[in-house]
């Protein structure tokens, strides 16, 4: 247990399931004391007990809904209330949503951009303050290889995590005058609940190379420790990111809506 958050605590939102889950235990690991957030509260709990007893940590948890405005000041009064300092805020809850903008569900795109965005913002700016009181502390957002480039059929998550990317990018400049290191992670496609959530499992199950969550959460906790501002994991998925920084932009939009277009869609 002699990770860089080993007997600190780390704050985990959508801890529940996926990259999440394998963030948590990789901080478990590192001997990172833990604080779960999800909305599945039993779930939260199992791996909590699964944690304190494999690696003598302490965990806490607090079932929260990030697609409610009030979610992040309920996490802050949680931790306050336990005289918790986190150390490492993790900003890991996110969703999708795959489809044709104009028939999707209004209220689910306006809460997608709530917890992939808002909440994001809220909870930084919440935990931010006292991290640069104690000129020490680290965060972690989950943005995306959708941050680097319009994606048709998943239009509004691509831009949720471009905001994410920026935002990570610009605060880790901002915070690094006080000792406070910020990184974005962004894995490609990932072994996860994520596209069975985002209504994508057929598109899912053809994708070749799809990384481990596991693997994806120590490339991100590793570049964090290293100072990084953003990583993409994954060798395939770096060089596609970049590459299209060679050709017009319309021209990569082009090619997205081809791979990601709806088998039952028909072109305009």
């Amino acid at each position: 247990m002699s990770g860089p958050w080993a007997g600190k605590w780390a704050l985990v939102t959508g801890a529940s399931a996926g990259i999440g889950v394998a963030l948590a235990r990789e901080l478990a690991v590192g001997g990172a004391n833990l604080v779960l957030t999800a909305r599945r509260k039993e779930r939260l709990e199992q791996l909590a007990r699964e944690l304190t007893a494999a690696h003598q940590i302490r965990v806490e948890v607090i079932a929260a809904d990030l697609a409610l405005p009030d979610a992040p000041q309920q996490i802050l009064d949680f931790t306050v209330a336990k005289n918790i300092d986190v150390e490492l805020l993790v900003n890991n809850a996110g969703f999708g949503a795959y489809g044709e903008f104009a028939t999707s569900g209004t209220q689910r795109l306006l809460d997608m951009v709530q917890v992939n965005c808002s909440a994001v913002v809220h909870l930084t700016r919440l935990y931010l303050p006292q991290m640069m009181k104690r000129r020490h502390g680290d965060v972690l957002i989950l943005a995306s290889t959708a941050s680097f480039q319009a994606v048709p059929f998943i239009s509004t998550y691509a831009a949720t995590k471009a905001f994410d990317l920026l935002f990570a990018e610009g605060l880790a400049e901002e915070a690094k005058p006080y000792g406070i290191r910020v990184c974005a992670l962004c894995p490609g496609s990932t072994e996860s609940e994520f596209q069975e959530v985002a209504g994508q499992s057929g598109l899912a199950a053809s994708m070749k190379n799809r990384e481990t969550a596991e693997k994806v959460a120590r490339v991100g906790l590793q570049a964090l420790a290293a100072g990084k501002s953003y990583v993409i994991s994954g060798y395939r998925n770096y060089l596609g990111a970049h590459s299209q920084r060679l050709v017009p932009r319309r021209f990569v939009t082009r090619i997205a809506a081809n791979v990601f277009r709806p088998k039952t869609g028909k072109n305009p």
